[in-house]
C-alpha cells in the first residue's frame, strides 16, 4: 500500500503558501494559543471564520497527522436546498464564498479553494449530507453554529473520528432559526467537557472595520 501524503506534503506539491497572520485583540490571542478544541461565539466582524481557517490551515502545515480542513454550515434558511437551481453540489456553492475569499486572502492566491480542493485538503458540506461520515485526521470548523438544530449539531459532533479538533464558530443572537435553535441546549453540554475552550468575542473584538464596530455600538445603544 503506497504511503499516505501528509497535509504538509500535499501542500507543498501545489505550492500554497500560508500568509502569517497575527492575532489583533486579546480574545483572538486566546484562540492562536489554545491547543484544545474552539467555541468562539461573539459578534459580526471579530474574525471568527477568519481565524478559525488560518489555525486549520496552520495546524494541517505544522503538526503531523492532520492532513484535511473540514467545513461543515447548515443550508439556512433553504435547509433541504429544494428550490435552488443545479445539482447538490451547485447548491451547496452559494454556501462556500466565504471560505473561498478567505482562503484566497490566507494564500494570497486567487485560485486557493480550487486548489486546496483538488488535493482534498480542504471539504465542505452541509449538515444534510453528513450522515454516515467520520472525520478523520481533520481540523472540523462548524460556521454558523447559532443556524443549526440540536440534532445537527449534536450529528456534527458524533462524526468526529480519530486525531481530530472541532472549531465552532458563531454569533447567537443572530440565528436564523428563531425559536428552533439547538444551540443553547448544545453548549449547555459541551460545556462540560474540558476538551473545550470558549471564548466570547464582542465589540472590542471587531476587527472588519471601524464602520461595523460604530454600527454595532450604536445599535446595542439603543436597546
Amino acid at each position: 500500500m503506497p504511503k499516505r501524503r501528509s497535509g504538509r506534503e500535499k501542500m507543498n506539491s501545489i505550492h500554497l503558501s500560508l500568509v502569517e497572520v497575527e492575532p489583533l485583540t486579546p480574545n483572538q490571542v486566546i484562540a492562536f494559543e489554545s491547543d484544545k478544541c474552539l467555541f468562539l461565539h461573539g459578534c459580526a466582524g471579530t474574525g471568527k471564520t477568519f481565524i478559525s481557517l488560518y489555525l486549520a490551515f496552520r495546524d494541517v502545515l505544522t503538526t503531523d497527522g492532520y492532513n484535511q480542513v473540514e467545513i461543515i454550515r447548515s443550508a439556512v434558511p433553504t435547509r433541504e436546498m429544494g428550490f435552488l437551481p443545479g445539482t447538490d453540489a451547485e447548491k451547496a456553492r452559494v454556501y462556500e464564498t466565504p471560505y473561498i475569499n478567505i482562503s484566497q486572502e490566507l494564500f494570497d492566491r486567487g485560485d486557493a479553494y480550487e486548489l486546496l480542493k483538488s488535493k482534498n485538503l480542504i471539504s465542505f458540506n452541509t449538515t444534510s449530507f453528513i450522515r454516515g461520515t467520520t472525520f478523520n485526521d481533520s481540523i472540523v470548523i462548524v460556521d454558523e453554529c447559532q443556524n443549526m438544530t440540536f440534532h445537527e449539531l449534536d450529528s456534527i459532533i458524533t462524526r468526529v473520528g480519530k486525531n481530530c479538533k472541532i472549531i465552532f464558530c458563531g454569533d447567537f443572537f443572530q440565528s436564523d432559526l428563531q425559536k428552533n435553535s439547538g444551540i443553547g441546549p448544545f453548549i449547555d453540554i459541551v460545556r462540560n467537557m474540558n476538551s473545550f475552550d470558549f471564548i466570547e468575542f464582542g465589540i472590542e473584538d471587531i476587527v472588519r472595520s471601524d464602520f461595523v464596530k460604530h454600527y454595532l455600538i450604536t445599535k446595542y445603544s439603543q436597546k
